[in-house]
């Protein structure tokens, strides 16, 4: 027996006596879940509609990266015989007495709730599911949807029925990308059910399968609802804080040094101001509420000032170089957020698609991100030890990776402005070179 980010790996190969658990989804978060079981007494069928995903994992090979111990836990599993993968959900499904489902729940371009990958994954499920299984749901889901919209076309395609001819759960994902293996051990499961058999049975599953501590409330909703109201809480909370930054700046006051000494009141946690907010999570969310009738108050004009940030950093820039018709600006960081390989909602989408209205010639730098990748989004890659870089006019911090801590900035023999948008860059250093340093709510100021 080792042990893996807080985790006991327990050595069993294939064992018709161990419970069998379907994990419907191999993203992040759903083949970390797989791993984990199948490393703590549980056969594991995972299912995605991605063959590929599939493939690496019947290989003992996890399809993602960056994510500490995941290689480690798929291989293990693997080896034992105690997680295998499949594209089809029906058949997955049908040798389950578990049910997980983590299939992704995003919006649109109109913010509306996009339903159409769990949708159809539920529809297979329904066509797989025994008679007194359990299905949980981990996905973020609109307050609601467990019991209205999943459980009802369960029932409808199957003929059985939730909280009597099967269990039904919800359970929210509560981790944090590059350190997910820690928090299902760490963060306190919240567990909701249709009936008190369906609560008891998942508390039950979750307490064996990550033996971390668990929060039992009251209903589906209920768990459904805790989810949906952290996101809301920060971004609710980053928007203050990106409000007070501009009013800091107008001021000529250091955002970061009021944010030091107001955050030693044990009652205030101002958060960190920022050039947007990305990923899969903050951005989304809160439409969750917005669409349910939520369209008037603090949720809705969050998601406006925090979606406005993007446009803020780029009339920052203008105040200092003019137009940006025709000028090379280097913004680095692809992914949403620092150290982390995902572009989803990234504010670097929205400063190409501004740049190029305006008629700049945006690239873009991320070193967890080929070539290739990059220009999908519409930029042209840029490395930092290109000749090129001498020809740009201004550089924009959006996710801070570790690399960026050693990034030359002297090679930028023609750059006027370094906008930090994460507040993270040695501002000193870049005012040494003659290149004007800014950033969100700390204008021409180091950061203490």
């Amino acid at each position: 027996m080792t042990t893996e980010m807080g985790f006991d790996i327990i050595m069993t190969g294939y064992s018709a006596s161990l419970p069998n658990v379907a994990v419907v989804g191999l993203g992040k978060i759903g083949l970390t879940l797989a791993a984990v079981f199948a490393n703590h007494r549980y056969n594991v069928f995972g299912a995605d509609i991605n063959p590929d995903v599939a493939a690496s994992v019947n290989q003992g090979i996890s399809h993602i990266q960056n994510e500490p111990g995941l290689d480690r836990l798929v291989l293990t599993a693997h080896k034992n015989n105690t997680l295998s993968a499949t594209t089809n959900t029906a058949e997955a499904t049908a040798q389950a007495e578990i049910i997980v489902v983590i299939v992704p729940v995003l919006t649109d371009e109109q913010n509306q709730v996009d339903y159409q990958l769990i949708d159809r994954a539920v529809a297979e499920i329904a066509k797989g599911i025994k008679k007194d299984a359990m299905v949980i749901f981990e996905t973020t889901l609109p307050p609601g949807d467990t019991e209205n919209r999943f459980g009802k076309k369960i029932e409808e395609i199957s003929g059985l029925r939730p909280g009597r001819d099967f269990d039904l759960a919800y359970s929210p994902e509560r981790v944090y990308s590059n350190q997910i293996i820690h928090d299902l051990g760490h963060y306190p499961k919240v567990v909701g059910g249709i009936n008190e058999k369906s609560l008891k049975s998942a508390a039950a599953f979750y307490k064996n399968a990550l033996g971390c501590k668990l929060i039992e409330v009251s209903s589906l909703v209920t768990a459904e609802f805790s989810k949906v109201a952290e996101c809301v809480y920060r971004d609710v909370n980053i928007a203050l804080a990106n409000e007070l930054a501009m009013f800091a700046e107008d001021k000529g006051v250091s955002m970061a040094e009021v944010i030091s000494a107001s955050n030693s009141q044990p009652y205030s946690n101002i958060h960190s101001p920022g050039i947007g907010v990305g990923g899969h999570c903050i951005p989304i969310y809160p439409y969750f509420f917005i669409n349910k009738g939520l369209s008037t108050g603090l949720t809705p004009l969050s998601r406006e000032i925090n979606d406005s940030m993007a446009d803020y950093a780029i009339g920052k820039i203008e105040k200092q170089i003019g137009s940006l018709k025709n000028k090379n600006t280097l913004i680095l960081g692809l992914s949403y957020r620092g150290n982390v390989k995902e572009p989803t909602k990234s504010t670097t989408l929205v400063l190409i698609d501004r740049m190029l209205e305006k008629g700049a010639n945006p690239f873009v730098n991320d070193p967890l991100f080929s070539d290739r990748e990059i220009k999908q989004h519409g930029a042209a890659p840029l490395s930092l030890y290109d000749d090129n870089c001498s020809k740009i006019d201004a550089v924009i911090l959006q996710s801070f990776h570790e690399e960026y801590n050693e990034i030359d900035f002297s090679q930028f023999t023609n750059c006027q402005l370094v906008l930090d948008g994460r507040n993270k860059l040695n501002s000193q250093e870049i005012s040494r070179l003659g290149i004007t340093y800014e950033s969100i709510g700390n204008q021409g100021r180091q950061c203490p």
